[in-house]
């Protein structure tokens, strides 16, 4: 398996998979939609791409298909802060290539680089319903930071 920085020719099969992991994710009550926010995941995943912060899973003979990918940036913003996150925005493995270390190698590829640009942490978002979800990261040293909490505005009547 090969994690590497793919070529911009290859931003539409990636904004593919994006597609698939917010469809998948509505499993679990997110809220973003998937096929709505195709052009505007698209724009921000060109910037990422052309910046070098997504990187592809490829494996095979023409290692020309892709089995997952993770983007990731340095957190910016209008607040100053006392230390420099990385943010890792996605890792998304295609279903019938997971539990094969795919997650993991991606993982493991986007920290070494967010830490090649000296940041003193790394943070991501699960969902809390995502138990494999937060179980992978928690094996990969992941612990909660900050909860978020909300409920439906009928539940407040």
């Amino acid at each position: 398996m090969d994690i590497v920085t793919p070529d911009t020719g290859e931003i539409d099969r990636i904004v593919d998979l994006w597609v698939q992991l917010a469809r998948g994710q509505r499993q679990y009550d997110a809220h973003i939609l998937s096929e709505e926010n195709r052009t505007g995941v698209r724009e921000s995943l060109v910037h990422q791409l052309v910046a070098e912060q997504v990187v592809v899973a490829r494996d095979g003979p023409s290692r020309d298909e892709i089995h997952g990918f993770a983007s990731f940036r340095i957190e910016s913003g209008s607040f100053e802060r006392a230390i420099t996150r990385g943010i890792i925005d996605n890792v998304y493995v295609v279903p019938e290539r997971r539990n094969e270390g795919i997650g993991s190698a991606l993982l493991e590829t986007v920290e070494t680089r967010l830490a090649e640009r000296a940041v003193d942490r790394i943070a991501l978002e699960v969902l809390a319903a995502n138990e494999a979800g937060r179980r992978f990261y928690q094996r990969h040293g992941y612990e909660p930071h900050r909860l978020e909490v909300e409920k439906a505005v009928e539940s407040s009547r």
